[in-house]
């Protein structure tokens, strides 16, 4: 088993017309153990911009920390929050600085540019770069979540479309992941506002 499988995770982000969503499960297991079922995966950088880390759990939480310090002093410096360009370059500078011991993480950067227009990335743990203009996933369900979202997707989906085709796509794939589950945490984001929706799980 791969040391990225350890925990199980599943993390996906899609965008539609003006917005986008982001989602991942809530299952934070050892191996084939369920430790607990209401695991943050999902973290809010800025109103416009979240980031999703599936991997490792401890080193999920200190990437995270680091970031949010990063961000911080950027706002302070430039007193305005990071684009979601920018952020996605800081994040791989951040991974391949330390690519001869990585973080185990495999994030993916979700938000609003200008214009309100949706970016989404992805990279693996050396901060390779992945860019997407409909979907990106990455997680121990990233085989069955490529095959729903590439049924489901469809181009410029309002905010209420986009939530459900995410929330189906996401609860479809754990259901064929052993080591992901336990229902989903869901953000719908748009220029004006965040809807945050918890799924719940089949087991639940």
């Amino acid at each position: 088993m791969s040391i990225f499988e350890y925990n199980g995770s599943a993390v996906v982000a899609m965008v539609g017309k003006n917005c986008f969503a982001i989602a991942s499960d809530r299952r934070l297991g050892v191996q084939l153990q369920t430790i607990a079922t209401d695991f943050k995966r999902i973290s809010k950088i800025h109103d416009h911009l979240f980031i999703g880390l599936s991997g490792l759990a401890t080193d999920v939480q200190t990437l995270y920390q680091r970031l949010v310090f990063r961000h911080k002093l950027y706002q302070l410096r430039e007193e305005r929050d990071m684009k979601p360009e920018t952020f996605a370059s800081l994040v791989s500078a951040i991974l391949y600085e330390k690519r001869f011991g990585p973080y185990l993480c495999q994030p993916v950067i979700a938000g609003l540019g200008d214009d309100n227009k949706p970016f989404i990335c992805t990279m693996d743990s050396i901060g390779a770069k992945e860019l997407a203009k409909d979907f990106v996933v990455s997680g121990t369900a990233s085989e069955s979540l490529y095959g729903a979202c590439e049924a489901m997707f469809k181009p410029d989906m309002e905010a209420e479309e986009l939530f459900e085709t995410i929330s189906q796509a996401l609860l479809s794939s754990v259901d064929r992941d052993c080591l992901s589950g336990w229902g989903g945490h869901v953000y719908v984001v748009t220029p004006n506002e965040i809807k945050e929706r918890i799924l719940k799980g089949r087991m639940d």
